[in-house]
């Protein structure tokens, strides 16, 4: 049975874990080894995530037997405004296609909802097409395109999408 908590800033690494094993497969067929690499390494640095963490991100993990295998991570009141960001969420690969991620997703919405927000959006890449799928059958819907410099020559060339909570 999956369980799900949130962790504080000491259990950070858990989320690093967790992102170094899923971002290659994840993105093998979409992204380059050098950007994977330079995205963990920016997004999953430790005094990173620390950061967010201070900022007022949420990160609540689900674990089976003790066992962390996946996570999501989220802002209410994003951007001090009237939407939520769920900047975060990935399962290790064996565990996709068993509903923890929609377990997930459900809670992240179940304290958006209890926030008074009505609204949470998201950025996917736009070739990811198994995340593109999993969130419309949640019933996200794409509201833009965005393409945005991270650095290094990088791009981060996504939909965004949003749920009405």
């Amino acid at each position: 049975m999956v369980q799900l908590r949130q962790i504080g800033k000491e259990e950070l690494s858990i989320v690093q874990n967790i992102a170094h094993q899923t971002w290659p497969s994840t993105f093998e067929n979409i992204l380059s080894t050098e950007q994977i690499d330079y995205m963990l390494n920016w997004m999953y640095d430790l005094r990173q995530l620390e950061s967010q963490v201070e900022k007022g991100h949420v990160f609540v993990i689900a674990e089976e037997s003790g066992n962390a295998i996946g996570f999501a991570g989220f802002e209410l009141f994003y951007l001090e405004g009237t939407k939520s960001k769920l900047h975060k969420l990935y399962l290790l690969p064996s565990y996709h296609g068993k509903g923890i991620g929609k377990t997930l997703l459900h809670e992240v919405a179940r304290r958006v909802r209890e926030a008074g927000q009505q609204r949470l959006l998201l950025n996917v890449n736009k070739d990811n097409q198994k995340a593109i799928e999993f969130y419309s059958s949640q019933g996200f819907i794409e509201i833009y395109k965005e393409v945005i410099a991270i650095g290094n020559g990088f791009l981060m060339d996504d939909s965004v999408m949003e749920l009405t909570i």
